[in-house]
């Protein structure tokens, strides 16, 4: 039976193979040809691509359309921080020791603690001032605390990147920038955070994430899964139903940030899924959609992109289960594999594999056995 659904799979997963024009495999389509964005069944979405270079809107999709920020919110609370702070912007080291954890690694303990000590809702009442925007807004009623209930845009969010790449202060700049480079794949609260615009293009990329709901636990790393002890949005929260429609229930997942040498576009993606979809499944819907984008000259992951099954998938150092995996893989999960080879032989009874998939976005390898395909080798994928 997972023969066939996985040869089923294959069928629809293989003609979204990536790559460049010279290394899309046959079957598979080059994603630098995309015309449209392409939104995944059962997804709701807003999308925006600003082109710095000639000033003008590659994708508009809702862009005007609001979804609860999530973590992407973080992004006005450290501006909000850095603004008229002086000449010299100089961050102290106590504030360092929180606002880049919370930009790299979406850290929700310091999001909570600047949400408190400067305002709650007043923050986002003086950036939509200062910055022009027209369809953010604080949580609704009854809901001050929860900073991941701040209503968000695509369009806003343009303006929030277009506002540090073109006007802020040089050492704002940097420094909010700057830790958006370093984004970790790991994030504080144990999800991988390397979806969207940071697996559909190559670097040079700077992200700023976000993701709400009744997700399953956190599986990145090999610290074992943990959830934050302040959630923006917990799920035993009852969700309200504020007057402008933004829907504070289902699954979010969002990307947004810069893509290309001198941070040529500006990315935002926000969606809303299914109620009862996967983290993994959220995952892959976000990342079709982002590889669809219109960005004339960005840089696509060579490789082809596959699903995968079961939980928990170990990602190891080289194609055997000898050494402690470097993470687990969110379930059901699509993968970038740059290549494949033979290596120590996986049994999941009544199936074994000696094939091991290398995934270049990981560093690592997982055993073929867990990827949805009819063949213990996969038939379009280059040796190692």
């Amino acid at each position: 039976m997972r023969r066939l659904l996985a040869a089923a799979a294959a069928l629809l997963l293989v003609s979204g193979a990536a790559g460049s024009a010279a290394a899309a495999a046959p079957g598979g389509r080059p994603l630098s040809a995309a015309a449209s964005v392409q939104v995944p069944t059962g997804v709701t979405a807003g999308a925006a691509v600003f082109d710095r270079q000639t000033g003008t809107f590659t994708e508009q999709l809702n862009t005007s359309a609001r979804f609860r920020s999530a973590s992407v919110v973080k992004l006005l609370l450290a501006l909000d921080f850095l603004w008229n702070r002086g000449p010299d912007y100089t961050v102290p080291a106590a504030d360092r020791a929180l606002l880049e954890p919370m930009l790299r690694s979406s850290d929700d303990d310091a999001a909570s603690h600047y949400w408190e000590v400067n305002g709650g809702s007043a923050i986002i009442t003086r950036m939509v001032r200062n910055l022009g925007l027209t369809d953010t807004n604080p949580p609704p009623a009854g809901y001050e605390g929860y900073w991941g209930y701040v209503s968000l845009s695509a369009r806003d969010t343009v303006k929030i990147y277009r506002y540090l790449l073109d006007t802020a202060p040089a050492p704002v700049r940097d420094f909010v920038m700057g830790n958006l480079r370093q984004s970790t794949r790991c994030a504080a609260d144990h999800f991988d955070q390397h979806f969207g615009i940071a697996g559909a293009f190559e670097k040079p990329w700077a992200v700023k994430q976000g993701w709400s709901g009744s997700y399953e636990k956190g599986t990145c790393g090999t610290g074992g899964a943990a959830t934050a002890s302040r959630p923006a949005a917990p799920a035993q929260a009852p969700a309200p139903a504020p007057a402008d429609d933004v829907n504070l229930s289902l699954p979010a997942l969002h990307s947004t940030g810069t893509v290309g040498a001198g941070d040529r576009y500006i990315v935002a993606v926000f969606t809303l899924h299914p109620a009862g979809t996967s983290y993994g499944k959220a995952y892959t819907d976000i990342g079709r959609l982002t590889r669809s984008l219109n960005l004339p000259g960005a840089a696509r992951p060579a490789g082809w992109w596959y699903g995968t099954w079961s939980d928990h998938v170990n990602v190891r150092r080289d194609p055997s289960t000898q050494n402690a995996p470097m993470t687990q893989l969110p379930a059901g999960v699509e993968v970038l594999v740059g290549c494949q080879k033979r290596g120590q032989k996986v049994d999941v009874p009544p199936y074994s594999n000696d094939w091991w998939a290398y995934l270049p976005q990981y560093g690592g390898w997982i055993s073929n056995i867990y990827i949805s395909s009819p063949d213990n080798r996969l038939a379009d994928v280059k040796d190692c």
